[in-house]
This record gives structure tokens, C-alpha cells and sequence, in this order.
């Protein structure tokens, strides 16, 4: 135990008794409740932990509950058929009922021996298995922050709170546990966590904890892509994705996650900011409407800027443009998916609603009715309406395209020309030109009847 953690230790236990705290069982899940009454009917420790605490003391109402015990994840798989054993790093039982999962973590040791199965093994500084068990005080230790490292029973109803994490949630304030440059070192992701939990709670991170981000942001570049795919969906689509993207920004962080939206908005792309900030403003709206969301919609957000100005660039140089988007969007992503694992559903529809933009920009009869009938048209739509402040002509574009869509069928038909234009300006002018198109027909037949 290094001489940070030994101080955290030093926090004298505090309990928290029912009357001096607002958990209630009433907001528990009867899953997690199931799962902690029958664990200590066997005479086992265990208690709800983590993240479903904290926001409990809240007055939140979290989604995730998971329990800490002093079972192994073996004697937890006898008491429960319904329990699988997952993990190589952690070893974790899972116990679900329907469609959901109880996490159920025995106590962690903090012994920092190394051997064979079961061990902890460290590389770099950096936990790659961590399967010793331990004590409740010590798996108080092992926990990131202070705020997440409290512990409810359902023997007493009461709160355990080892490392001064109470104290924490009154300031409303994120502290590691431990020292942090070790902490980080011990799993990078833990930066991530920081700013999509100040983010989330609305809390400050402590002054000590974010001092190591600009010298540790790099090691997020050494974390299994897909992991941080995982992390991406947490922080910007839970309903806080835009204050998590600021405080990604504040942190320093955004550049390890995101390299090309991070170079797009230091070059003063503040027409990106909008686009990317109002994508986010509207995400989280929808979250908490209970409407859906898709990644793919968030992705291609955030690098657009990237996109549309490798693509303009190739245009300028006389490439044909639909290689030149698809070329854009082929290296921008490439680039992002060795950071930040998109999987291959998501980034077919980042690629289209990319590829549709030109698009809206020609007006003409056949190409409007196509692209009418995209199956990505509605996602591409609502992006072109986001991009509106990059300038008065995307504005008005917007305008439209959203006016093209209430007309009925045939009139719509009447109203675009046969032969394109390249700037729609608004529904009027195309329903002139229709009419004088009308006008010339007649020509004809009055210069016969006057023969």
C-alpha cells in the first residue's frame, strides 16, 4: 500500500445510520435486493457499492446497481443458477433477471505481490489482472474515488463510509483515492471517468486529481480501442454528452480521444463548435424525452470538420467529388478508429450522412426526389439543419429542403426544374421557374394556331 493510500486509511470508519441518510430500498432494484438478502442468508458480507450509493445519497435514480461481498465469484455462481463468471483482468459474477445484470465483485486485496493465476499482475505500472481478495477496508482502497468508494447494507440499512467519501459528496467534489499519477498509471481511463463524472454530478474534479492529465493524457493512447468506444457511448450519451464534451475540453482530454476534432476546433472552427455543441444540446434532449439515439449520429458530429475539409481540398484540386468524400471519410476514420473503436455499423451511416450533404446542394427534379427517398435522408436532414451556422447559404438551404418536404408530391414536382441548379435558394424561385417553364410550353402552341 503505497503512502496515499495509507492516508486515505487513516479516515476514521463512519457509519451512517438509516435516519441520517436517504437511501431507501423503495429505489433499489428488487434484482440487486434479491441478490444482497441472499448472499448474506448464506452468511456472506455484502452490500451495494460504487456508483448506485452515490447517486442514491444523491436523490438520483441509477440505472446500474452492483454489490461487493466477501463470496468469490465461485461461491457466488453456487447460490445462483442465474450467474456467469466473466473476466480475465477482474474476475466478476454476473446474476441476471431478465434483462437485467447485478454485478457482483468480490472484496479486492491491495496486496501488490505478483505470481501465478489468480494473482495481481502489474506491466508499466499498469494493472493487467487483479484477482486478490481481500477485506472490505481494503476494497474501499482499491475504488477510484472517494465518493464511489461507500457501501450500504441491508443488515442495517446503514452507510460505510471508509475514506471520506460523505465529505466528498457534501463539497460536491471528486477526489482519487490514492495518489492520482500512480491511480492513472494503474488504468488511464480513470481521466475519462473523471471528467464524465464532474460532468454528470456537476462536481469539480480536485486540483490534485487533474494536475497528472497533461502529463498522463498520452498512456489513454495505449487502452484497447473498444474499451474506449465504451467509454465514448457513457459520456456523451447519457444524457450529459455536451457537458461531458466541455469538460473533456477543459481537462485537455478531447485531443487523445478525438485528435481531428480537437485540431479542427483549435483552428477556430467555431461554426464546428456550434454544429458539435447543438448536436449535443438536442442528443441529450432526446435522452431525456425517452426518444432514441444512434452513435453513428454523435460520431459524425464530431468529425465532421475533419471530413468536409479534406473533401473540399481534394475537390479544389480537381478530384471528382464523390471519390474525394469518400476518400475524406475513408482516412478521417481510420485515423479515429485507432482510437476509439467504431464498429463498422456506425461508421457505414457516419459515411452517408457525410456523403448526402453535397447533395442537398442540387436542384433538380430527379436528385431531389432520390435523395428524398434515402433511407439515411431524415439523419442527413436534420445534419444539414446543425451546419446551418457555417453560413447563410447552408441556412437557407435548411429552409428548403424543410419547406420541399410539406409540399404534396405533384406539387412539389411542378415546382422543381428539370435541369439543376446548384443553389436552391428557396421554394419560390423554383415554382417561377416551373411557371415560366409552363409559359414557354405554351409559346409553341399559340405560333401553330397562328400559321
Amino acid at each position: 500500500m503505497n503512502s496515499k493510500a495509507r492516508n486515505d486509511a487513516k479516515h476514521a470508519l463512519r457509519i451512517i445510520p438509516r435516519e441520517q441518510h436517504t437511501i431507501s430500498r423503495k429505489n433499489i432494484s428488487k434484482a440487486a435486493l434479491r441478490v444482497l438478502y441472499r448472499l448474506n442468508e448464506a452468511g456472506y458480507d455484502a452490500y451495494l457499492v460504487g456508483g448506485a450509493v452515490r447517486d442514491l445519497l444523491l436523490g438520483g435514480h441509477p440505472k446500474d446497481f452492483d454489490v461487493a461481498t466477501n463470496a468469490t465469484p465461485d461461491d457466488v455462481k453456487k447460490l445462483f443458477r442465474n450467474c456467469r463468471l466473466i473476466g480475465r483482468r477482474f474476475r466478476l459474477a454476473h446474476v441476471v433477471y431478465g434483462s437485467e445484470i447485478i454485478e457482483v465483485a468480490t472484496f479486492r486485496g491491495t496486496s501488490e505481490e505478483e505470481g501465478g493465476e489468480g494473482d495481481r499482475h502489474i506491466v508499466d505500472g499498469r494493472i493487467v489482472r487483479d484477482n486478490v481478495w481481500g477485506t472490505i477496508e481494503e476494497d474501499a482502497l482499491r475504488r477510484d474515488f472517494r465518493v464511489n468508494a461507500m457501501y450500504y447494507g441491508i443488515d442495517d440499512f446503514a452507510v460505510r463510509d471508509y475514506v471520506g467519501g460523505m465529505q466528498d459528496l457534501q463539497d460536491r467534489v471528486l477526489r482519487l483515492i490514492g495518489d492520482p499519477t500512480t491511480r492513472y498509471r494503474e488504468d488511464p481511463v480513470r481521466m475519462l471517468r473523471a471528467a464524465r463524472l464532474a460532468a454528470k454530478l456537476d462536481f469539480r474534479i480536485d486540483s490534485s486529481a487533474s494536475a497528472p492529465f497533461a502529463e498522463l493524457g498520452p498512456l489513454l493512447s495505449g487502452v484497447a480501442p473498444a474499451r474506449l468506444f465504451d467509454e465514448s457511448l457513457k459520456m456523451f450519451l447519457t444524457g450529459h454528452g455536451l457537458k461531458s464534451f466541455r469538460m473533456l475540453e477543459q481537462c485537455g482530454l478531447l485531443k487523445f480521444m478525438f485528435p481531428a476534432t480537437a485540431r479542427a476546433l483549435k483552428r477556430g472552427d467555431n461554426a464546428l463548435r456550434e454544429l458539435i455543441e447543438n448536436g449535443l444540446e438536442n442528443t441529450d434532449a432526446r435522452i431525456s424525452d425517452g426518444k432514441s439515439v444512434t452513435p453513428a449520429f454523435l460520431f459524425a458530429l464530431l468529425l465532421w470538420g475533419e471530413v468536409r475539409d479534406l473533401a473540399h481540398t481534394w475537390t479544389t484540386q480537381g478530384k471528382d467529388a464523390n471519390e474525394a468524400w469518400s476518400r475524406a471519410a475513408m482516412h478521417v476514420l481510420a485515423e479515429q478508429c485507432q482510437r476509439v473503436a467504431i464498429p463498422r455499423r456506425f461508421t457505414i451511416t457516419m459515411e452517408e450522412i457525410w456523403s448526402l450533404q453535397p447533395r442537398f446542394e442540387h436542384i433538380q427534379r430527379k436528385k431531389v426526389f432520390r435523395l428524398l427517398a434515402h433511407p439515411r435522408f431524415r439523419a442527413a436532414f436534420d445534419f444539414l439543419l446543425l451546419r446551418s451556422a457555417e453560413s447563410p447559404a447552408i441556412g437557407e438551404l435548411g429552409q428548403w429542403w424543410a419547406h420541399a418536404q410539406q409540399l404534396p408530391h405533384e406539387t412539389l414536382a411542378a415546382a422543381l426544374p428539370l435541369q439543376g441548379t446548384h443553389i436552391a435558394g428557396d421554394i419560390e424561385p423554383a415554382r417561377g421557374t416551373a411557371a415560366r417553364k409552363r409559359k414557354r410550353r405554351r409559346k409553341p402552341a399559340g405560333k401553330s394556331g397562328t400559321t
